[in-house]
């Protein structure tokens, strides 16, 4: 029996999802030199949700390939793959883990747990239900937003890159957006 809150859901499905990746965005932005932002993409990533009769017993896990990283300057890209920050070499992904999904009013949230560079730690994401739906293809397709912030040296990534006369190039504070279009896997 489908729960009185998956009701209020248009086209909600119960079932596990693929994330189509290649209608999908892992984006993040950092302060760069105090005075702008600077936004980068990771172009590898895979995910499952399962979404439940009851949807705040839905999950998700995601896995990110960190040396997929662009953000449009392939110096940068390299210096942050290198131990100064990623250490792909020796952490090459990233990976998240809900632990619960819960709503506050019309707000819903995903707690979970980010683990980078071998430091897990809790997040919450603030999520979007952007619509469920049939595809062009014979599918079903289930369209998220999401957004938390995350301060980059409690994963380890704390590199300190001090500027003349003040600040850092490098914020601490590191904003993650996610655009999630999954698919769902026929039976």
């Amino acid at each position: 029996m489908t729960s009185s809150l998956a009701t209020q859901i248009p086209g909600y499905v119960a079932g596990t999802w693929d994330i189509d990746a290649s209608h999908s965005t892992v984006g993040f932005s950092v302060r760069h030199m105090m005075v702008s932002k600077v936004r980068g993409y990771f172009r590898e990533f895979s995910g499952e949700l399962v979404t439940a009769e009851d949807p705040a017993q839905s999950s998700v896990t995601a896995t990110i390939d960190l040396g997929s990283i662009d953000t449009r300057q392939e110096q940068r890209d390299a210096h942050i793959r290198s131990a100064d920050f990623f250490d792909v070499d020796t952490h090459p992904q990233m990976t998240f883990r809900s632990t619960a999904v819960r709503t506050d009013g019309a707000d819903w949230f995903v707690d979970g747990e980010l683990t980078l560079k071998g430091n897990s730690k809790p997040v919450t994401l603030a999520l979007e239900l952007n619509g469920f739906g049939a595809d062009a293809y014979g599918g079903y397709r289930a369209g998220f937003s999401a957004k938390t912030e995350i301060n980059r040296n409690e994963f380890g990534v704390d590199i300190k890159m001090p500027m003349d006369g003040g600040g850092v190039v490098v914020g601490d504070k590191v904003t993650v957006e996610l655009e999630i279009e999954a698919v769902l896997r026929k039976a």
